[in-house]
């Protein structure tokens, strides 16, 4: 089953409503993973510098044997990689471990270097955001995105672009859904896409909080496919991670329901769960770096 629904982008190109994720946090080679999705139909991968899963992922896609007109890539370039110099090294780095000569998506991955009061991010991130404009001059990336940049630091970027982002990628689901951050997206036109939709944390608390416990009673689907509902009925585009074909699956059959609005103010006002823990201005997750990776 290919992923046919679609969102349309600021730039009249289109992206699948579902992305696969594959960030894993034991840095493993997860190609196995990735061509399993590929064969459950999706068509649309989340990676990263950061993540080290970049090389899985241009060797299962090769592997696959689809056509990488086929596919939709989106990676990152992490903090340590702004600026411009440093930018257009990450990118040819990132081409080269995902053995294309081009991106659909790149982005952003973090608005702030260190989170310290005295921080020149602004200018950081229009240097970092025009170096990336260049490349889409190039023909080197099609499209450009932005990830965990709240409405402040989207501002920055949208006031002294040239070229507009198309997404913003930031932690979303029932329990964190940062309402103001998504509606400002949306006012701008950019879309807003959801990583750990299903709810991470450091206690998971989204799988086993009630109020969704008893929606996938009602609806006789699971905890999973009841957040990556609401996402979809909120216009957001989520990046569910997946290891096994079954859960691969039932992550793309959210199509054939629909949340009344009641459910979804109660899932938009529920108490915060699962978040992370890391804030774009004041935490910055620290790099589990691999020299192999570099």
């Amino acid at each position: 089953m290919i992923m046919n629904e679609t969102y349309l982008l600021s730039d009249g190109t289109s992206l699948p409503k579902i992305g696969f994720g594959t960030y894993n946090e034991a840095f493993e080679d997860n190609k196995d993973a990735i061509l399993k999705a590929i064969e459950c139909g999706y068509r649309f991968f989340d990676t990263a510098s950061l993540y080290e899963t970049e090389r899985p992922l241009g060797a299962a896609i090769k592997e696959s044997g689809i056509a990488r007109s086929n596919v939709i890539i989106e990676t990152k370039l992490w903090t340590d990689e702004m600026g411009a110099d440093n930018a257009r090294t990450a990118l040819s780095k990132s081409l080269d471990r995902l053995g294309t000569d081009y991106l659909d998506i790149y982005m952003m991955h973090w608005p702030r270097q260190t989170g310290a009061e005295d921080e020149n991010w602004k200018e950081l991130d229009i240097e970092t955001y025009q170096a990336m404009e260049e490349m889409v001059d190039k023909g080197l990336v099609r499209r450009l995105g932005l990830s965990n940049f709240l409405p402040h630091h989207l501002k920055n970027i949208l006031d002294n672009c040239r070229i507009k982002p198309v997404v913003d990628q930031m932690e979303l689901h029932p329990g964190y859904s940062q309402e103001a951050a998504v509606a400002f997206c949306k006012a701008n036109d950019v879309l807003p896409m959801a990583w750990s939709p299903l709810g991470r944390g450091r206690e998971n608390a989204t799988i086993g909080n009630s109020i969704l416990v008893r929606l996938a009673a009602k609806y006789g689907k699971s905890v999973q496919q009841i957040n990556l509902r609401f996402l979809l009925q909120k216009g957001i585009l989520p990046i569910p991670k997946a290891s096994s074909m079954e859960h691969m699956k039932a992550n793309l059959e959210v199509f054939d329901f629909e949340l009344t609005s009641d459910d979804m103010s109660m899932l938009t006002c529920m108490p915060q769960t699962a978040w992370l823990g890391e804030h774009p201005d004041f935490v910055i997750p620290d790099r589990k770096s691999n020299p192999d990776n570099l």
